[in-house]
Formats: structure tokens, sequence, C-alpha cells
């Protein structure tokens, strides 16, 4: 419960820093909530972390379209602050920790670690994208053209 309420207010805090309006508050937090409840559980069930990061990203991306298109805002007020409780932000200190400590079997692993989780976080947000923007072309296509 304390980590979902820590992920809420770290998607909220950076919201106010992008002028985020006051009334979709709440809703950029759940986005963060969303995205790190899906990390967690599948970090502490598979123990996958760059898996973890990723499904937490398509998470996020999927609520930031929805909740996009219901408050008809851009989505990127919802992901970009969503995916702030996914960034391996302690994957890099330990990584380079283990540098400086001469541990470079040790390094070497949270290095790729982290760099996976990073680009898995991008992997995620443009993905749940582009299943969103297929189904808006596919809908559209079908009001303009009739199916012979």
């Amino acid at each position: 419960m304390v980590e979902m309420v820590l992920a809420f207010f770290g998607s909220l805090l950076p919201a106010i820093l992008y002028n985020v309006s006051k009334k979709h508050f709440v809703w950029v937090g759940l986005s963060g909530v969303s995205g790190w409840m899906v990390y967690f559980w599948l970090s502490t069930g598979t123990g996958r972390i760059i898996l973890a990061t990723f499904a937490g990203a398509v998470s996020v991306g999927i609520y930031s379209e929805i909740m996009a298109r219901c408050l008809k805002v851009p989505a990127t007020i919802f992901s970009v602050s969503g995916i702030i409780p996914l960034v391996p932000g302690i994957g890099a200190y330990n990584a380079v920790q283990a540098i400086v400590e001469s541990n470079l079997g040790e390094a070497a692993r949270l290095t790729v670690e982290t760099i996976g989780s990073a680009g898995s976080i991008a992997l995620g947000i443009m993905f749940s994208s582009a299943i969103f923007r297929a189904f808006r072309r596919r809908s559209q296509e079908g009001k303009y053209f009739k199916k012979s």
C-alpha cells in the first residue's frame, strides 16, 4: 500500500512541474499507480525486472490513451508522468557503485538490466500507442468506406 501511495505522488509531482491542469492531478497520479502495480506484481511473481518494466509501461500507455480520449487531452500528460516510478534510477546507482567497488561482474549485470529496463519503458509506451493508432485507423476506415 505504501508503494502505491509513493507511486501516486511520484507521478503527481512531475505533473506539477510540467504545469498539468489541477483537474487532471488525480488521473495523472493513478497513471503511475497502474504502472507500478503491474510492475510490482510481475517483478515479485516472476523475478524478471525487464519484463515487469515492459508490462508496467504498457499499462501506463494503455491507461494514458484511454484517459486522453475520456478527458480530451493529450496522452503525453499521463504517460510522461506515469512512467516516472518505473525509471530504473536505483539500478543505475547500484551499477555505478559496483564499478567503484571493482565488482565488474555485478556491474555488468546491473548495467544490462538498467539499460534493458529503460528500453522496455520506451517500447512499452510505443507498443500501446501503436495498438491504439491501429484501432483508430481501423475504425476510421469503417466510417468512410463500406465493405464490399
